[in-house]
């Protein structure tokens, strides 16, 4: 395969593959949303290992074998839908940072005030609240003036995601090996009913089947790497397979650990340094190990966060430059880092008012689970649409080439009906055990952005493109404007 330039791109092998997997999925930032739900953990990584993630492996990689270009989801659901539809998946995977953003923003909080020795500040919602506005407004200034994505993307993963990785499954380990099981903590005494979300102790936990299965969100875009595998269908499959079986036994193992170390009912959602601490109390280890620790997550996040804030925004410019935004928003300009000052700064602000969500609700595990769960729901919106694409390309289009297939249109249709029906289950659970208040707010916030590209499409003028592309200096039949820096 080559690549844009002509150059001739080398052949992915199954464990490359692999890899290029985990490194998307790979986060423990709902390590204590698995751990809340003690025994029942291996119930829902189940489920969503095997009825949520690998049918939307499956469809991303039939999506990616036909359409082996650029594009992803919007593209997917334009081609197989309309562009309608592809415009509404292009703002749902954007504005989905919204909640998303600030959710991964609040664990700042916590790991601050451990970095600087004031532990009692992890649950104060007003120290939150500050944390997040100052850090993402700072990294959203930052991204105007610097390649930030570029400057800190191997560093955000590897003290975000690795290093917590390892200290976690070390410590949580170890101390599980000095007190075995603990009788106050999540698991506490072992019983077979705890593993099903049925019984009279445990089906409160379907308030976080949603955040679990936010697990694997993104997982989608590995399929892109479809094109360049050596033998498509077996390797993808064998990668695809490869990289659930790690996810599960990954998220599984650290939520046991996390869930065994925190006694029952003290649970900090938002916080990932909370098991390690009272690890290192219990194996006896100084405590400024633990301020180490969060010094060094604490960088990580911010750098992934500042990544995070010009990458999603991207396709908002792209959108903008074919004239599907009103010309007075300028999310078509751009500086010379391929950013749109504008677009970061409408997402800032709009991320500044979801963060208020922190003082609003009473309790900062409230909040972030509503902030999750609302994440997770807009997420399953874009599936859905490419769940439904799918099954009209396969109506549709039932000659063209697909380099991987799922199997016969009965199993298309199997697979498919099977992640609809666990997402709607998912979703529904999620929302009835929250309570009626957290349902109302989640389901507003899922209505409204997921209404307002449709409103958008529906009042679109082609004066905009004309206008756009005039002040870009293009000519206006162009379909392909090029960027102007400002």
């Amino acid at each position: 395969m080559t690549n844009n330039r002509g150059r001739t791109l080398k052949a992915v092998g199954t464990f490359t593959f692999f890899g290029m997997t985990i490194a998307l999925v790979a986060s423990v930032r709902n390590i204590p949303d698995v751990a809340a739900t003690g025994w029942t953990m291996f119930f829902y990584m189940v489920v969503v290992t095997l009825i949520f993630a690998l049918p939307i492996c499956l469809m991303s990689g039939e999506f990616a074998g036909m359409f082996p270009r650029a594009g992803g989801p919007e593209l997917w659901v334009t081609s197989a839908l309309s562009e309608r539809w592809g415009f509404t998946t292009s703002w749902l995977l954007w504005v989905q940072m919204f909640p998303g953003m600030v959710m991964v923003a609040s664990v700042i909080g916590p790991l601050l005030a451990i970095t600087i020795g004031h532990d009692s500040l992890a649950t104060s919602a007003t120290f939150t609240l500050v944390c997040i506005l100052i850090t993402y407004w700072t990294v959203s200034i930052l991204n105007i003036f610097f390649d930030m994505a570029r400057l800190g993307g191997r560093l955000g993963v590897s003290l975000g995601v690795y290093l917590p990785i390892g200290v976690m499954f070390v410590l949580g380990v170890a101390a599980f090996i000095k007190t075995g099981i603990r009788a106050n903590s999540y698991l506490g005494h072992f019983r077979m009913g705890e593993l099903l979300p049925f019984s009279k102790s445990s089906v409160a936990t379907l308030s976080f089947f949603a955040a679990i299965a936010f697990i694997y969100t993104g997982i989608e875009l590995s399929s892109v790497y479809l094109p360049r595998l050596k033998h498509p269908t077996k390797t993808y499959l064998r990668g695809i397979f490869m990289a659930l079986i790690f996810m599960f036994a990954f998220n599984t193992i650290l939520a046991l650990a996390f869930a065994n170390n925190v006694a029952a009912g003290t649970i900090e959602l938002n916080n990932i340094a909370q098991a390690p601490i009272i690890a290192l109390k219990i194996l006896g280890l100084p405590t400024w190990i633990a301020n180490v620790f969060a010094a060094s997550v604490l960088i990580g996040v911010v750098v992934q966060l500042s990544a995070w804030a010009s990458g999603p925004s991207k396709t908002i410019t792209d959108s903008a430059q074919r004239g599907e935004y009103p010309p007075f928003l300028r999310f078509w300009k751009t500086n010379k880092f391929d950013v749109a000052p504008t677009v970061i700064f409408t997402q800032a602000a709009i991320i500044s008012m979801f963060a208020l969500l922190f003082v609003l609700i009473p309790g900062v595990n409230s909040a972030f689970l509503l902030l999750v769960t609302a994440t997770a729901v807009l997420y399953i919106v874009v599936y859905v649409l490419m769940a439904i694409g799918i099954l009209r390309l396969r109506k549709a289009q039932p000659e063209a080439e697909r380099p991987f297939k799922m199997g016969s249109n009965s199993t298309a249709w199997t697979i498919i009906v099977v992640f609809l029906v666990t997402a709607a289950a998912s979703t529904f659970a999620t929302l009835w055990y929250q309570g009626l208040g957290h349902a109302a707010a989640i389901v507003a916030i899922t209505v409204v952005l997921s209404g307002a590209p449709l409103i958008i499409m529906h009042f679109r003028k082609e004066s905009w493109r004309t206008e756009i592309h005039q002040a870009m200096g293009v000519p206006t039949t162009s379909s392909d404007a090029e960027k102007v820096t400002v």
